[in-house]
């Protein structure tokens, strides 16, 4: 096994375990640790990857994003609630101190965050099929 795969296999277990946590942690994001897991398990095992690709964390989370480049509005707020209280949650403490640039700063990121799943990812309704997912 050449040092690249290694490196791919042990970053897409790391992530693998991450997005793991994530699904029953608030606090820690599962759809960018998942997506980071099947990049990393493409590029060091394709039996890794054929196996993450046909489970049912990867089928629930990332599927409907992969494949028809969206999401459910229950995914969509699946990822924005728990970060915006992880981030709402830094915001409120750094104000309280006083440090306003970072506090600036973090306001700056969620709201882009926000733009980006309410504008950038496409909302996929449920009982669509693949020929009539446009909105």
């Amino acid at each position: 096994m050449k040092l690249k795969q290694l490196i791919f296999l042990v970053l897409g277990f790391l992530c693998l375990g991450l997005g793991c946590i994530g699904v029953a942690l608030p606090i820690l994001p599962t759809v960018p640790f998942f997506l980071a897991t099947v990049f990393c398990f493409a590029n060091s095992s394709q039996k890794l990857h054929d196996w993450f690709v046909s489970t049912k964390l990867y089928k629930k989370h990332l599927e409907s994003f992969v494949k028809k480049k969206g999401m459910t509005v229950q995914t969509k707020l699946s990822i924005i609630i728990p970060v915006t209280l992880v981030m709402g949650f830094g915001f409120f403490m750094m104000t309280r101190a006083n440090v306003l640039i970072p506090s600036a700063i973090l306001a700056v990121v969620w709201l882009c965050h926000i733009i980006y799943f309410v504008f950038g990812v496409k909302t996929i309704h449920k009982g669509y099929d693949e020929k009539n997912i446009s909105i």
